[in-house]
Order: structure tokens, then C-alpha cells, then sequence
């Protein structure tokens, strides 16, 4: 495998509303088995996107790291990664949820729902309803990091909603091996948006799993990401797994 992260320092970026507990949790058993140094920055809800970048900044400034994330974080990484060619030596990409312009992406919508009715409603009413609907595993994730961005929470759910992801013709730039992970009953994060962030980076591949078994165990979201990016290196690799 041409991708070699030991001694790499390896950025990871939360999802919206999620945070760097959870993370880590999922990423960092299998980076440290590769030998990689895991830094999981935790999210300014008052500025998200313009923190995920400072963060990658500050990581590359002394050599070339490899970057990736969870949803949004995973967007940011790879916007990151097409702006700083010289400095990224791979992308690891878990539940992409849209290219390009967010628009009607159900990810987008649902956080500027959340965003609405945290306002409207405040915190406990809102963590209180996300719970009725959500998956045990995820409602008590995010019930913990909700709790923990507030009040700034409906402006990072606003500045994701409106995030412009890479769009796929830029995709095709991408320099970096990319590895990513789809969940194939995600409806927040549709498996189409993973095979279409792999058809069009030139060196990427991807693998699939199920929201039961993410909230079995977060860390088979770290495993299967490398796992696509050995893949991704492997001129035989399946385009999907």
C-alpha cells in the first residue's frame, strides 16, 4: 500500500452537532494500530467551518498531515485537502452527506430544522423530540454533544445547512488517496453521495456499513475508512465494498 500514516499526524473533523468524543471514539483504534497520530479537534459551534480550517492550518504548518471527518467534517476535509495539495497525504470520509451546493440535501434540511426549533423551542424540547426519533445510540450522542455547543448550537447548524461542499468536477483534482465509508440504510447521509465522491476522485474507494453497526461500536467507522483508503491504492480494489 502506497499510503503509509506512520508518524502522521491525522486531523478529524465532528459532524454537525456532534463532537470530538465521538470522533475519536471512531477513529482512533485504527489510526493508532496504523501508527498515525490522531488530533480530533473539538467544534466552535460560534464558527464552525472557518475552526475546522484553522485547525487543518495549524496541524500542516511544520509537515503534511492527512485530514478527514464525519459528515461535514468530512466535506471540510476534503475542501481542504483540493486547496492545500502539497500538504495532505490522504482523506478519510465517513457518511458524506452532499456535493456541491447543499440545496434540498436531507442532511441540510434537518439541520436547519434543528436550528429552527432550538431557537424556537430552546434545548430540552428540542433534545427531547430528536430523541423520540432518532436511534438510542445516536439520541444519547447527541444529546451529550448538544448539550455541550449550547446556545451556539442553532449557528453551527446554520453555518453547515448552508456549507458549498467540493463539487464533483473539483473532486477529479484530488491529489490525495480518498477512503470512504457510507451507511447503506442512512437516509441523512444516502449512499449515493459516497459513490459519487469515489467516481469522481481519481485515487478513492469505498466501503459500506449499517447505522446498527456504527452505534454496536463507532470504531468500525475509523476501520472501514482505512480500509477504503488501502483500497483506494490497490489498482484491483472493487469500486465498492
Amino acid at each position: 500500500m502506497a499510503v503509509d500514516l506512520r508518524g502522521v499526524t491525522t486531523v478529524l473533523l465532528p459532524g454537525t452537532g456532534s463532537d470530538d468524543d465521538f470522533v475519536y471514539r471512531a477513529f482512533a483504534p485504527a489510526l493508532h494500530e496504523a501508527g498515525a497520530i490522531v488530533v480530533t479537534p473539538p467544534p466552535q459551534p460560534h464558527r464552525l467551518i472557518d475552526g475546522y480550517r484553522d485547525e487543518l492550518r495549524d496541524a500542516a504548518r511544520s509537515q503534511p498531515i492527512a485530514v478527514g471527518g464525519v459528515s461535514i467534517g468530512a466535506a471540510v476535509a476534503v475542501e481542504w485537502a483540493l486547496a492545500h495539495p502539497t500538504q495532505v497525504v490522504a482523506v478519510l470520509a465517513a457518511l458524506p452527506a452532499w456535493t456541491g451546493a447543499p440545496d434540498a440535501a436531507p442532511a441540510a434540511m434537518a439541520a436547519r430544522h434543528s436550528a429552527e426549533l432550538l431557537r424556537r423551542d430552546g434545548l430540552v424540547a428540542t433534545t427531547t423530540q430528536m430523541q423520540a426519533t432518532s436511534p438510542r445510540w445516536l439520541a444519547e450522542e447527541l444529546t451529550r454533544s448538544w448539550l455541550s455547543q449550547w446556545p451556539a448550537l442553532p449557528e453551527a447548524m446554520d453555518a453547515a445547512a448552508g456549507y458549498v461542499a467540493p463539487t464533483s468536477g473539483e473532486m477529479e483534482r484530488l491529489g490525495a488517496a480518498l477512503g470512504v465509508v457510507s451507511a447503506v440504510d442512512d437516509p441523512v447521509h444516502p449512499l449515493e453521495v459516497g459513490i459519487e465522491w469515489v467516481s469522481a476522485a481519481p485515487r478513492a474507494a469505498l466501503r459500506t456499513l449499517t447505522l446498527n453497526a456504527i452505534g454496536a461500536d463507532p470504531a468500525v467507522l475509523g476501520a472501514e475508512s482505512l480500509a477504503a483508503l488501502w483500497d483506494a491504492d490497490n489498482p484491483a480494489r472493487p469500486a465498492v465494498r
